[in-house]
């Protein structure tokens, strides 16, 4: 990547990527990749915008990677855990690596962005408790998304 800076004017004419998370058909979002636009590898930059009614991403929680996202304009919900807190523009939010499941829905009349930040690591394992559904992702291998009912626990020794 030979780009390191990309202008307000190049940002406000780049119509992003429109994503629909592949678990929940109302998880629909507009990204604007800035990191990877530079070539950002060790964590995600992103401008993202959700429409009335609609959600940014299912439910979920991360093991090993870390989160945040800070409210540009609009007002919405983000669940946390069991807790819905009311967000709004100039609020932040920390979503730590093994802690609750989060999500955030766009319950105004405007469409709700936000910068989203997130670690990329080799290796992550994410949780949709609302799915039952457990995701491991290991680099370059495919996703693995398995059933949490199947999931086996083998007690099968330490290694020495």
């Amino acid at each position: 990547m030979d780009k390191y800076l990309i202008t307000k004017e190049e940002i406000d004419q780049y119509e992003g990527i429109s994503k629909t998370h592949f678990l929940n058909d109302n998880a629909k979002r507009v990204n604007k990749s800035l990191g990877d636009l530079t070539g950002l590898t060790g964590f995600g930059f992103h401008l993202i915008a959700v429409e009335p009614g609609h959600e940014s991403t299912e439910f979920h929680k991360h093991y090993h990677e870390d989160e945040c996202v800070y409210i540009l304009e609009g007002v919405g919900e983000a669940q946390i855990g069991e807790e819905v807190y009311t967000i709004k523009a100039g609020d932040f939010i920390g979503y730590r690596a093994g802690g609750e499941a989060h999500s955030i829905r766009n319950t105004g009349a405007n469409s709700l962005k936000c910068i989203v930040v997130g670690q990329r690591l080799e290796h992550d394992i994410g949780e949709y408790p609302n799915l039952n559904k457990r995701l491991y992702r290991h680099q370059g291998m495919p996703w693995d998304l398995v059933d949490m009912n199947a999931i086996e626990h083998p007690n099968a020794g330490k290694k020495a």
